[in-house]
């Protein structure tokens, strides 16, 4: 990947945030503020960050019932990684529909690649492109042509 943008790079925090969240429990908000500490002399998409890590936040039940039944294996055994980009990807997919599903996908396939264990990215593109085909389907017929 050449130049970031600031809004991969928002998903890239967003991705670290969500994953400190996990581990920690501790809020949303605090992680965020924190964050915005530590990151506070580097250029990334601060508005669309906050969306994603209270969006992913508040909706995790929903999304994890998305995700659970198109994953290959059992949601609770997936890595704490690849959970956290998971739902962040499947989080874009469902709100933001303004964003191509195939950047969503390629957003989390690099996301992977950079966070997740060696070959995980194959697990997460499988998981991404079922749930693209699942809430984008309109879209994704149109790129296939039907």
């Amino acid at each position: 990947m050449s130049i970031t943008s600031d809004r991969s790079r928002a998903r890239r925090y967003a991705v670290q945030a969500l994953y400190e969240w996990q581990v920690s429990g501790n809020s949303p908000k605090e992680i965020e503020q924190q964050f915005l500490i530590e990151h506070q002399t580097r250029k990334f998409d601060r508005p669309y960050f906050h969306e994603l890590l209270s969006g992913v936040a508040d909706e995790v039940e929903q999304l994890d019932a998305e995700i659970s039944p198109l994953s290959d294996r059992p949601f609770k055994e997936v890595d704490i990684v690849e959970k956290a980009i998971l739902r962040l990807g499947c989080y874009e997919l469902k709100n933001r529909i303004d964003i191509p599903y195939r950047v969503v996908i390629n957003e989390s396939i690099e996301l992977t690649k950079t966070f997740g264990a060696d070959q995980a990215h194959k697990f997460v593109n499988g998981t991404m492109d079922k749930l693209a085909e699942s809430l984008r389907q309109v879209e994704v017929a149109a790129k296939k042509g039907g």
